[in-house]
């Protein structure tokens, strides 16, 4: 009985963690859409974190490191997908920069190397695991914090007049504009949340029988 016991507390164990993942990763879905909000709450954490630093007036190398994580993952985010200046990259997906004047009057929606969904997780991440190294001393390094400061302030300003140097060079803006929007996008309707409730909705009006579209669609083919 012992043994059985031992044998099946893993396997328990196992599944409490696969359900905890799948729950994540199903607001994590239903997330990528609202937009706003997923901003709001990375905007919260990390004010949190910096309101924490200044009260406590350390981990200064925390929030340093923090700044450097997101900074690398803003310049992903204003990137293309595929680096211009390689040649020898192959161009059949569509994604990459127009390199003629007849694919730059076509539209195409900008690619990143980052898209924004994974930048904001990263962010977010980032953010709550700094939080979290702010509970534990080993990581409260003195440093002299103006120093860390300037020299973030430097890097941030060469990195970001490379990648601006960049845009300007190969005529790209890391914008895309045109997208159709649709009305209630994402909106869950119906017992089953789909477009099978409004079939069955539809079909339950018409008294069991097809829906007038199908319907009519089946006379035209009679009077051919």
């Amino acid at each position: 009985m012992m043994e059985g016991s031992d044998t099946e507390a893993p396997s328990s164990i196992e599944t409490q963690v696969a359900n905890f993942r799948r729950a994540i990763q199903y607001w994590l879905d239903k997330s990528t859409i609202h937009i706003i909000p997923r901003w709001t709450l990375f905007v919260f954490l990390l004010a949190i974190v910096f309101l924490r630093i200044y009260l406590i007036q350390g981990y200064f190398i925390v929030a340093y490191g923090l700044g450097i994580f997101l900074l690398n993952n803003f310049i992903a985010f204003l990137s293309p997908l595929e680096d211009p200046t390689d040649v020898g990259g192959q161009r059949d997906d569509g994604l990459s920069l127009p390199s003629t004047a007849k694919e730059g009057k076509e539209y195409r929606p900008f690619a990143r190397r980052l898209p924004e969904f994974k930048f904001w997780l990263a962010c977010a991440r980032g953010a709550a695991t700094s939080l979290l190294m702010t509970f534990f001393s080993v990581f409260d390094v003195p440093v002299f914090w103006p120093i860390l400061l300037m020299y973030f302030g430097v890097l941030f300003f060469m990195t970001m007049k490379r990648q601006i140097a960049h845009m300007y060079k190969h005529k790209y803006v890391p914008i895309s504009f045109g997208k159709l929007k649709y009305k209630d996008a994402g909106k869950e309707k119906g017992e089953f949340g789909g477009g099978m409730a409004g079939s069955i909705g539809t079909t339950a009006q018409n008294g069991g029988g097809p829906a007038p579209g199908m319907m009519g669609g089946g006379g035209a083919v009679r009077r051919r």
